[in-house]
Formats: structure tokens, C-alpha cells, sequence
């Protein structure tokens, strides 16, 4: 039996927001190791002249800071205790009508997608989601409900802790943010900002893989889930 940690960050997940492209995105480790990570994580920050307070941020990516974020990526990808999954969702074609449920169920639905595949009944987790607005008090208690259910954990003996944390306060759910950017942005076909072209461009390198299509289910580093509809 493990017990990991699971940081989980989204992207665009309301149901009118400036992108059409929703990613759901989670970080994870065992709980043991969570320790000598943000470690490491300080130390390619004070390594690129950076405070040990620098957010972590898609949106910080830059042509300036390349190799600080070059850096990070070589590091997730060569520590064996880090794994990363994301749930990629156009919200065009949704139709909630016909499905018969509300934006917030079905972005329930979409979290138990996310989760699903890293969540092992012999282990216990504890999941930790950015503060995003007033109602999340409220989304983490329903999460809760929804991924106990679904895994007949009533006792709550495998999902033993879902927390909201800030972002600016962990350098994981940071991570998660970075990731999930760059997920997203490989989507488009606009991207000008060539700091962020070169980082998508890293991850590729590093993964194998384009990041515009599904992964094989048990993909441990970099798993993507492209939700098609049902």
C-alpha cells in the first residue's frame, strides 16, 4: 500500500470562458517523496537566479526564462516518482440538453475521467486543487462525494483527503499549471510566443509523443485523455 499525493490544476473549465479547449490536469507522487521534490524544484529556481517565492506559470513562460522552464521539464520527466494525466474536453460540442445534465455535472464527470485511471484501491490518496473562486468550498465536497461513489469508498478509505490549497504555495500545483498550458497551447495554431513554442517543442522531445492525441491508458509520465463525447 502507497499513499500519494495528487495536485490538480484546470484550464477553461467554466462554461463560458476565452478558450473552447478545457483541460483538466493532476501531478503526482508518492507522499514521501513530496518533500525532496519541491526541494529539487527550489534548487533549479536558485540554480536560474529566481526567489524561492517565482510562481511557477504557464503564462510567465518567456524566450527570457527558457531555460530556467527547459530545466523544470528535464527534471519532471527524469524523476521516476512524478507522473502527470490530463483530460482534454472541447467544450463546442457539448450538449448538455440532450445528456441531460448541468455544466457542473458534467465537469464532475470529467474530474472522475481525470482521476479514474491514477486511483488504485490497494492505495490511499490525499488530492489537493487550486483555489479558483468562492465555490470551492463546494466543488471540493462534491468532488469528494462523486470519487467516493464511483469507487464504492464510502469510509473514505482510498480517497482520504480532497483539499483546496493555493497555487502560489505549491510548487506541484504549479507544475500541473505548466503542464496543462502547455497541453493546451499545442492546440492552437496561433502560438507566436516562441518561449512557449520552444517548451511545447521539449515536452514533445521528451514524451514521444504530439500531445494532440489520446496516450496508451497506463502511460504513467505524460497520459492524455482526449474526451470525445458520449
Amino acid at each position: 500500500m502507497s499513499h500519494i499525493n495528487i495536485y490538480c490544476d484546470e484550464s477553461n473549465h467554466l462554461e463560458s470562458s476565452g478558450s473552447n479547449i478545457m483541460v483538466l490536469g493532476a501531478v503526482y507522487c508518492p507522499t514521501d517523496k513530496r518533500k525532496s521534490v519541491c526541494e529539487r524544484i527550489q534548487d533549479i529556481k536558485s540554480k536560474h537566479g529566481l526567489s524561492a517565492e517565482f510562481e511557477i506559470k504557464w503564462t510567465k513562460v518567456s524566450a527570457s526564462k527558457i531555460e530556467f522552464y527547459k530545466d523544470l521539464v528535464d527534471y519532471f520527466y527524469d524523476d521516476d516518482d512524478l507522473g502527470f494525466r490530463a483530460v482534454i474536453a472541447d467544450k463546442d460540442t457539448l450538449d448538455h440538453e440532450r445528456h441531460g445534465q448541468t455544466h457542473d455535472e458534467w465537469y464532475y464527470k470529467m474530474y472522475f475521467q481525470l482521476l479514474s485511471v491514477v486511483l488504485n484501491p490497494e492505495n490511499k490518496y490525499y488530492i489537493y486543487l487550486d483555489i479558483k473562486d468562492t465555490q470551492g468550498a463546494r466543488k471540493v465536497q462534491k468532488l469528494q462525494e462523486v470519487l467516493c461513489s464511483n469507487f464504492y469508498d464510502f469510509n473514505q478509505q482510498i480517497i482520504k483527503r480532497v483539499q483546496q490549497i493555493r497555487s502560489e504555495e505549491s510548487n506541484l500545483v504549479q507544475l500541473a499549471d505548466l503542464l496543462i498550458g502547455a497541453i493546451q497551447a499545442s492546440k492552437r495554431e496561433d502560438a507566436t510566443n516562441t518561449g512557449k513554442l520552444e517548451l511545447i517543442e521539449q515536452i514533445k522531445h521528451r514524451t514521444g509523443y504530439s500531445l494532440k492525441r489520446n496516450t496508451l491508458p497506463k502511460e504513467y509520465k505524460t497520459n492524455l485523455f482526449y474526451w470525445l463525447g458520449s
